[in-house]
């Protein structure tokens, strides 16, 4: 225990909560900044108040302050901003939530919240975080990193919430409902260019078709760049994108009590993948590199790239159907879910000009979810919600890859994935001031996996097993202002099949489920009028039987390969603190700090050396994806102008080094011959960010319609170091890099 360490820790989140209870004390009268809150229907709150925000974090409609779990709403005010682009914005913004781009897939995000993740393209795996779009759950991290224009509102939910949200994510969830068709024609339009030659054109547009009866929205988004790599041999810049999204949504409203909305819509993305080359002295790859090439840091040498050309093309088409009837007293909803997507992407691994290393992968998906559910009220202290959930998933990958320019055996894998599930989420008022809530989800799985590895046909293998996962919560609300609860809840993650394996046993050999028993206490409260809100909150997580990547040699001393296993267990701890304040008119502030400690316990597995099987323990390694603090502060400030209102923002984000993979760094051998890994390889660990953003508006009226010029900076630090790094069974390592400083120029008009 580092006691200095954890003593500027716990200063810092005293200086905190200090600050969030002195602060108000300075406020004045005046109106809260739009841009921090949106305003609801029906919101009662003064000029002078933070108005309430209505979340659906528990599938039902709440006021943020009033709903216990750990949850950061996000308005479409404060995306415009900050000029966001996509989910990759929220990288720590939010306390404990990492969202980082993953170039080995298409729209690919590695999200992990409270330290629990799982970062991995293949798609015999689901997510440890579930993102969510209009009530769909995206079963694979490829496209997930998601487009932020048409935006209602995001929800980040930290903790498990399998209970209400499809498949169970052990991690939490991120809800984003998107804008609905509002029966009226009107729209908005976003034109926006910057640096690394990248420009946007986004537009969204309303017609009424049937008066009352049935609306349509169409939208089209489309961004580009020249990517911020430059090629080390040519002096080129490289990596570049071309993305778009697509489609139209169409209401129906026959009725008071009923309706029906229909999005088709398709994404498409053309990506030129680039990996920066980490490797060094010491692995296979270095001794047949440029000697350039090889030894490099891994902060702004990750920039500067060696690779053979390759390309990525994804083409995802997704429909959406969600009815709601209202019969009174109860009320029904069906949400009806299909993706698939298409992907060929080449990719060259060993990221030198030498040709060592270099994949072509082509894969197909499709997904089909059912959901249905009821929420009502048996009396006027008992609500619920119960329902049904249906999950059906194939994907087949070919890969074809070359090792030191002779092919290597083709692999071509099909995968299948079902899975069912009840589901209850219940609140009862015990009295005036205390309210029980309560839940659980029984889910069953069942996979398969058919594996062909030239010239050897493994049989297909299955996996089946089921799960219930309650959860307990009890809040307590002494005024309107202030509100205490505790809860228990348990995730779960189904097991299944690597379909990476490539040989009989790794591919046969199903590895088993998951759990986290997380618990939680929390306080949210207001102060001076709803002019200050505090919210904070502690967990404690035991996670076990960990599912980890291992990359381990293949007998024989033919090659290697990466495989899933259960390792052992693991326990995660954490603070989380969110303040909004609004000291004086047309300024509001936001702040979050999430602290994390975690602890692998009994992490053995086993591979064979040099033909001796042999055990390793990485006990002391670091979980990955869990930094141990994020801190985040942003102030909004508006001011009227002669002819309409400038807006100000200012935003800094600083996220703690963490590391991307567990892998073998310095180990030592006991007595019984077991090989102690000391922690991880020191290139996966990213150095500390220390992120700023800026942006200024001038918002005016054009012709009887608001217009928008927004002068735009990201990373305005040039802070530059790895979003994602790999090592390879002492072969070869490579990373990629986070976006370095940015800058540009947006226009948007609305009608």
């Amino acid at each position: 225990m580092n006691i200095h360490r954890d003593a500027r820790i716990l200063s810092s989140l005293g200086a905190f909560a200090l600050s969030a209870l002195m602060f108000p004390a300075m406020a004045q009268e005046g109106p809260a900044d739009a841009a921090a809150v949106a305003p609801q229907a029906g919101d009662e709150a003064t000029d002078a108040q933070i108005r309430d925000i209505v979340v659906t974090a528990r599938r039902r409609d709440e006021t943020l302050q009033q709903t216990p779990i750990a949850i950061t709403a996000i308005s479409p005010a404060q995306l415009e901003s900050k000029a966001s682009i996509n989910i990759g914005d929220l990288q720590g913004a939010a306390p404990n939530v990492l969202i980082t781009n993953q170039n080995s897939g298409a729209a690919a995000a590695n999200v992990s919240i409270r330290g629990l993740t799982f970062a991995d393209v293949e798609k015999s795996f689901e997510p440890t975080v579930g993102v969510v779009v209009d009530g769909v759950f995206i079963g694979t991290s490829t496209g997930q990193f998601f487009d932020f224009f048409d935006i209602s509102q995001i929800e980040v939910l930290r903790g498990p919430q399998g209970t209400l949200f499809g498949r169970n994510t052990i991690g939490g969830v991120i809800n984003i409902r998107r804008t609905r068709p509002t029966g009226e024609f009107g729209g908005k339009f976003e034109l926006s260019y910057g640096n690394y030659d990248t420009w946007a054109g986004r537009a969204v547009v309303n017609v009424p078709i049937i008066d009352g009866v049935l609306a349509a929205k169409a939208f089209y988004f489309h961004n580009q760049s020249d990517g911020y790599y430059r090629n080390g041999i040519t002096g080129r810049r490289v990596g570049a994108s071309n993305n778009e999204n697509f489609g139209a949504s169409f209401l129906l409203t026959p009725s008071s009590n009923f309706d029906a909305l229909l999005t088709l819509e398709k994404q498409v993305q053309d990506f030129d993948p680039v990996n920066s080359n980490i490797s060094q002295t010491g692995e296979v790859f270095c001794a047949f590199e440029p000697a350039d090439q090889c030894n490099r840091n891994t902060t702004t040498d990750l920039y500067t790239v060696f690779n053979s050309p390759a390309h990525s093309n994804y083409k995802a088409p997704a429909a959406t159907l969600e009815m709601n009837l209202d019969l009174g007293g109860v009320k029904l909803t069906s949400i009806t879910g299909y993706r698939e997507a298409k992907e060929a992407q080449t990719q060259d691994f060993d990221a030198s000009s030498s040709d060592l290393y270099y994949v072509n992968r082509v894969q197909s998906f499709h997904q089909f979810s059912q959901e249905l559910r009821a929420a009502g009220k048996i009396s006027d202290g008992f609500d619920y919600v119960v329902g049904a959930f249906f999950y059906d998933s194939k994907y087949n990958l070919v890969q074809e890859t070359q090792i030191f320019g002779a092919p290597a055996p083709t692999q071509d894998v099909t995968g299948t994935s079902q899975s069912y599930a009840f589901f209850g989420d219940f609140n009862l008022q015990l009295m005036d001031q205390v309210r029980l809530s309560f839940g659980g989800r029984w889910t069953h799985d069942k996979k398969t996996n058919e594996n062909f590895v030239a010239p050897d046909q493994f049989p297909k293998a299955g996996y089946s097993g089921s799960k219930f996962t309650p959860k307990i919560g009890l809040d307590y609300r002494p005024s309107d202002d202030l509100m205490l609860y505790a809860s228990w809840s348990r995730g779960y993650r189904s097991g299944g099949l690597s379909g990476r394996g490539q040989t009989l046993i790794s591919s046969t050999t199903p590895y088993g489920p998951e759990t986290v028993d997380s618990y939680e206490v929390g306080l949210k409260s207001s102060f001076f009028d709803k002019k200050m809100l505090f919210n904070i909150a502690g967990f404690y997580s035991d996670y076990q039987s960990l599912q980890q990547n291992t990359t381990i040699p293949i007998s024989g001393g033919i090659g290697n390969e990466t495989v899933v296993t259960n390792v052992g267990s693991a326990t995660i701890k954490g603070i989380e603190a969110e303040l909004t304040a609004s000291p004086v008119p047309g300024l509001t502030l936001t702040g979050s700090l999430g602290l994390l400690r975690s602890k692998f316990k009994g992490f053995i597995t086993q591979a064979p050396v040099g033909g001796v099987l042999t055990t390793f323990d990485y006990s002391a390694n670091n979980l990955i994806y869990n930094p141990r603090e994020t801190f985040s502060v942003t102030a909004d400030y508006t001011v009227p102008v002669g002819f309409g209102e400038a807006k100000f923002n200012v935003s800094y984000r600083n996220i703690a080094p963490y590391d991307q993979q567990i892998s073998l760094g310095p180990t030592t051998v006991d007595a019984n011959g077991v090989v102690i890994v000391n922690g991880n390889d020191p290139r996966v660990r990213s150095d500390r960010q220390g992120l700023l953003d800026a942006s200024a508006s001038l918002v005016f009226d054009l012709n009887g319609h608001k217009a928008r010029i927004t002068a735009y900076g990201r990373n305005l630090a040039d802070d530059r170091g790895p979003t994602a790094a790999f090592t390879v069974a002492g072969l070869f390592s490579f990373a990629s890099a986070r976006e370095p400083r940015s800058y540009g120029l947006q226009l948007g008009f609305e009608f």
